[in-house]
């Protein structure tokens, strides 16, 4: 069989006739008319029958590292295409069915390239493993002369592989027209001979046309001359490789029969030139030499990292690029496998805030600040570009030591329970911690202020009526609850109430014992503590408390009426100090005020120790019964 420069010679006797190429003089404009095309199958104005395309993907899942054969190439397809769909870091590798390895065999990578097979080229392509997605692909024209295997040397998740392949129709289509057009020099008349029951066509049904177009007559053949010219040996080509056994072929040249002087080609008969014979040239082998491989991705995406690459010691023989021991390229300088590389300059934490104040007056809290990742250049960037390992914390817990609790309420309510007479009146009381530290009270303690109080609307006249107590608290804080009250029936007069039997207000309608209540649509109030200590005990001090607005849900809330705040600070105690007459009435105890206000001076021991504060209380109460 030939290969090599011998077939692609005859691929160019086969396709020039009078050194014009065959596609032109044949071509589909020529024969079957404007408009017709090539189709898959190489047949011009076909329809694609005389073929068959065979594809597929290959995605099963591996898992042993190592070769694994996923698709076969079979005898005769053309137009190949083996491509890894995503770039990975598998790799392909094609093998005869004879056990030659084509191409990545016997675990060394090939560089990217064409390399011969099965009787045809394959063009290997690797893709920059640095900044392409792509992946590995063989791609040959074919026809292949023997089955040939197709293997993945996993390493990772197969990403998938397609192929594709055409094979010649196991029932090819006939032409339509029975006519054929003569083959080789034939078709201008050169050899003096009318060829029009020549069937032989490339192929079998063929890239070329296959019969005259309807519109177009054969060309006369001239009469068959006499052999004044023939082929003669000329010599031979160059060798195809200048070590590791190239070929090189005889050339025959077009004589004259007689005077051996060459001639133009034309003048010969072309269907007797000899065929070209091949023989081997320069079998010596090459020189070996390193091979290098791509650099693989960086380590790093940012910052110093390494990359490698492989280097094998390669030698050319036979037409076959073997590996061989390092030992025969030791002439040469060994290329480096391992080399730094830096994509860019890492981005970093920056703080760029302070500390907040703690969300919460006393007690455990949380303070934040801001921190970002900001690149080389001053930008602000994703936080996944810098190391998360090293990002400090933006949110830490504050403790604000312990808090202390107060009773808070609001104004009595305005509505008395009863329209005349005695009746009730309420307000909110709550137990929460107050944010003042000089609140007097460390703790709500067990008297809890009140929550109704006694309220008189003036007396009633003599009458029988039905009484209602106050509504108990709702049964939900929030939403839709209940609550209760007491209903009597009762005899108003002057004097008071008198209790009467339920029969006595029958005529009446009786008011409800019990309704349904929602307290969120009371919305914000204001609630206050108590007062604190005088901040002085005469000559005018002031005393302060803490004034919250809350929502139903007991949360601070802005939707409180302003101009109906409780104050939050008052004056007290105006009267004057009452000079002191006595030299040996003095405070011994330097908290004196803290006895006066526990009403302590009643006490010989207090009112010895505390004998100034003590005196001026008991002058301080003297003026008071004196003005009323």
């Amino acid at each position: 069989m030939l290969v090599g420069p011998a077939l692609l010679l005859l691929v160019c006797l086969h396709t020039h006739v009078h050194g014009k190429p065959r596609s032109q003089s044949l071509g589909c404009d020529d024969y079957l008319g404007s408009g017709k095309v090539v189709d898959r199958c190489g047949v011009c104005g076909g329809d694609n029958t005389t073929c068959k395309l065979v594809s597929g993907v290959f995605k099963h899942s591996l898992s042993k590292i190592g070769y694994h054969k996923i698709v076969e190439i079979p005898e005769g397809a053309t137009k190949i295409n083996i491509t890894e769909m995503v770039k990975s870091r598998n790799y392909l590798a094609l093998r005869s069915r004879s056990g030659r390895s084509i191409i990545n065999g016997n675990w060394a990578i090939d560089r990217p390239g064409k390399y011969e097979g099965g009787g045809t080229m394959f063009v290997y392509r690797r893709p920059n493993e640095i900044s392409s997605t792509a992946g590995e692909s063989f791609l040959a024209e074919g026809p292949t002369n023997e089955i040939l295997d197709v293997y993945m040397i996993y390493q990772q998740p197969n990403p998938g592989v397609h192929y594709e392949y055409i094979l010649p129709s196991e029932e090819p289509v006939s032409p339509p027209n029975t006519d054929h057009r003569p083959e080789g020099n034939a078709v201008n008349g050169q050899d003096g001979h009318n060829h029009h029951s020549n069937t032989h066509q490339e192929g079998g049904g063929g890239r070329y046309p296959p019969s005259f177009p309807d519109n177009q007559v054969p060309v006369r053949q001239p009469p068959k001359r006499a052999r004044e010219y023939n082929w003669k040996l000329g010599g031979a080509t160059e060798c195809s490789a200048s070590c590791g056994k190239g070929f090189r072929h005889s050339v025959f040249h077009c004589v004259h029969r007689l005077s051996h002087t060459q001639v133009s080609e034309t003048l010969c008969d072309s269907s007797s030139r000899p065929s070209p014979q091949e023989e081997p040239c320069n079998l010596q082998p090459c020189p070996a030499f390193w091979d290098i491989g791509e650099w693989s991705e960086c380590t790093k995406t940012c910052g110093l990292g390494m990359q490698h690459r492989q280097v094998l010691c390669r030698q050319v023989y036979a037409n076959r690029t073997l590996n061989v021991h390092t030992s025969h390229c030791q002439h040469l300088e060994r290329p480096e496998t391992a080399s730094t590389c830096q994509l860019k300059i890492c981005s970093e934490w920056q703080i760029r805030s302070e500390w907040t104040a703690c969300s919460v007056p006393c007690g455990l809290g949380q303070r934040s600040r801001e921190v970002r990742c900001v690149s080389n250049v001053g930008d602000f960037v994703p936080d996944e570009e810098c190391n998360m390992n090293l990002r400090p914390n933006d949110i830490e817990n504050c403790d604000m030591g312990a808090c202390a609790k107060s009773w808070f309420y609001t104004e009595w309510g305005d509505t008395c329970s009863a329209e005349c007479g005695m009746g009730v009146r309420s307000r909110g009381v709550l137990c929460l911690t107050n944010h003042i530290s000089s609140l007097p009270l460390e703790g709500c303690g067990t008297e809890r202020p009140a929550d109704f109080e006694v309220c008189n609307n003036g007396p009633c006249e003599n009458r029988i009526e039905w009484f209602t107590g106050p509504w108990s608290q709702c049964s939900a804080e929030c939403g839709a609850g209940s609550q209760q009250r007491a209903v009597v029936c009762l005899m108003k007069s002057e004097e008071g109430y008198t209790i009467m039997p339920p029969y006595e207000c029958s005529s009446l309608e009786r008011p409800l014992g019990q309704q349904s209540c929602y307290l969120k649509v009371c919305g914000a109030k204001w609630y206050h503590t108590e007062w604190s200590a005088c901040s002085k005990t005469c000559e005018g001090g002031f005393r302060v408390r803490e004034v919250r607005c809350l929502s139903d849900d007991m949360l601070s809330s802005d939707d409180c009426e302003e101009q109906l705040r409780p104050t939050n600070k008052e004056d007290c105690n105006p009267e004057p100090c009452i000079p002191q007459t006595d030299e040996n009435c003095r405070d011994k105890y330097f908290n004196c005020n803290v006895v006066v206000q526990a009403r302590l001076c009643v006490y010989d021991y207090y009112k010895t120790t505390c004998c100034a504060s003590c005196s001026r209380m008991a002058h301080r109460h003297s003026v008071q019964r004196g003005h009323s």
